[in-house]
């Protein structure tokens, strides 16, 4: 059951663009994990950028620095 937030400064997209981000997102992970369509979610949550280091980097990347598949190319 693969859940998946993308978390990102604001975008102005609309709802076939954001259907079309799923869409995309859902097929790698059907790929990579054989997962079914059906099991997978996605949401995304837009940050205020002022709000991203405490928010996201204080919580969920920083701690995880050394577990992350991918890792930023930036510090904070």
């Amino acid at each position: 059951m693969p859940h998946v937030d993308i978390k990102c400064f604001p975008r102005d997209l609309n709802d076939e663009q954001k259907t079309a981000l799923a869409a995309d997102i859902a097929d790698v992970i059907t790929r990579h994990l054989s997962s079914k369509d059906s099991s997978i979610s996605v949401a995304l949550t837009e940050i205020d950028p002022d709000a991203w280091k405490s928010e996201v980097w204080d919580t969920e990347i920083g701690p995880q620095m050394d577990t992350l598949i991918k890792k930023p190319g930036y510090q904070m």
